[in-house]
């Protein structure tokens, strides 16, 4: 029984592995795009950034319920 304990820990682990690459590439895809249309624009910089930062923001709680699932649904 113990074996099936530490599967079910390590399980979870992986399981917020994958979770957290989606996120990641989120990020990444945010401010790659937000810096290339300050580049293309830089009058709009401000509501560029703003908008940016508010996806950040989205995508980074999706990491973070990603972190919260495990405790939630382990036990």
């Amino acid at each position: 029984m113990s074996s099936l304990a530490a599967v079910s820990g390590s399980v979870a682990s992986i399981g917020y592995g994958l979770a957290a690459i989606g996120p990641g590439i989120g990020v990444g895809l945010i401010f790659g795009n937000g810096v290339q249309a300050m580049a293309r624009q830089p009058e709009a910089a401000g509501l560029i950034r703003s908008n940016m930062f508010i996806g950040f923001a989205l995508t980074e709680a999706l990491a973070l319920i990603g972190i919260v699932m495990p405790f939630v649904y382990g036990k």
